[in-house]
């Protein structure tokens, strides 16, 4: 028996890609963060001996909405450790796509990309996903990959986020630009991990449409502001960014780690695209 088939959430929030705002009761869970934080510790010996080393290359983390890079420490400190030149974005809080944000993490990638001479990993939290897709979508000579945690990159974000009221008040915008969120995965390949019971963004936002060159990976039991700092995240990031460069395959954990992560999460078909 798979652990798909035993994950309650799988059940409980069923399999179709939901996008619709997470429920109040959702939304207060997300104080089991302060768990998941704590628990890295403790799982910190596991991933450094199942995590495989990395070969150098860059690799730049963007925050989410009203985060900046002190919320990524936990991940990118981890990143290092496993060999990988690992930036933050440098930006201050994430207060959304104000004007300069997007020239300013244009010229950030191209300069880490001149500087190392190697393409770069993206890795972008919740809004930083946004961001990291639309990167690689407009430099993908420049994109190694992209992994997005937790990002709303499908679906209306009026009627599925519990951040959109202050993504608006923030960012001075009252919609999403085509520019800021383009039509389908970017052309590198992409990874959302996600989770069913994220309190901030409706799950379904975060599922990839289905390709050879995506993938969607399932953290059970998750929260949204935790994705950053979960141990099973950073296991299924550092088994991604260790693939060999043109090399880039769909996540199969071995070992005891296939009992951790569901075998069938859910796609986004390709004609149904948010």
């Amino acid at each position: 028996m798979k652990l798909a088939d035993l994950n309650p959430f799988r059940h409980l929030f069923g399999t179709h890609p939901d996008e619709s705002r997470p429920s109040p009761l959702l939304l207060l869970g997300e104080a089991r963060m302060l768990w998941e934080l704590s628990s890295l510790p403790l799982a910190m010996p596991w991933l450094m001996a199942r995590v495989p080393r990395g070969d150098g290359h860059p690799v730049l983390v963007l925050p989410g909405l009203l985060a900046g890079d002190a919320t990524t420490v936990p991940l990118r400190q981890f990143l290092s450790a496993k060999g990988y030149d690992v930036s933050g974005w440098g930006r201050g809080a994430n207060l959304g796509p104000r004007e300069g944000v997007l020239d300013g993490m244009r010229e950030h990638l191209a300069h880490l990309h001149a500087k190392k001479g190697r393409k770069v990993s993206v890795i972008g939290w919740s809004l930083g996903g946004v961001y990291a897709r639309e990167l690689a979508r407009e430099a993908p000579a420049s994109v190694r990959q992209v992994i997005t945690l937790g990002s709303p990159i499908y679906g209306d974000p009026e009627t599925s986020s519990n951040a959109w009221a202050v993504y608006k008040v923030v960012s001075g915008r009252d919609g999403v630009q085509a520019r800021e969120r383009g039509e389908g995965p970017p052309p590198v390949p992409t990874t959302s991990i996600f989770t069913r019971t994220d309190g901030i963004v409706g799950w379904g936002c975060s599922i990839e449409t289905k390709g050879p060159q995506t993938d969607n990976i399932e953290i059970v039991g998750a929260t949204h502001t935790g994705l950053g700092v979960h141990p099973l995240v950073l296991f299924a990031v550092g088994d991604r960014l260790a693939q060999p460069e043109a090399q880039w395959t769909h996540f199969k954990p071995r070992g005891a780690e296939r009992a951790l992560y569901p075998a069938d999460t859910p796609d986004r078909p390709r004609a149904s695209r948010g």
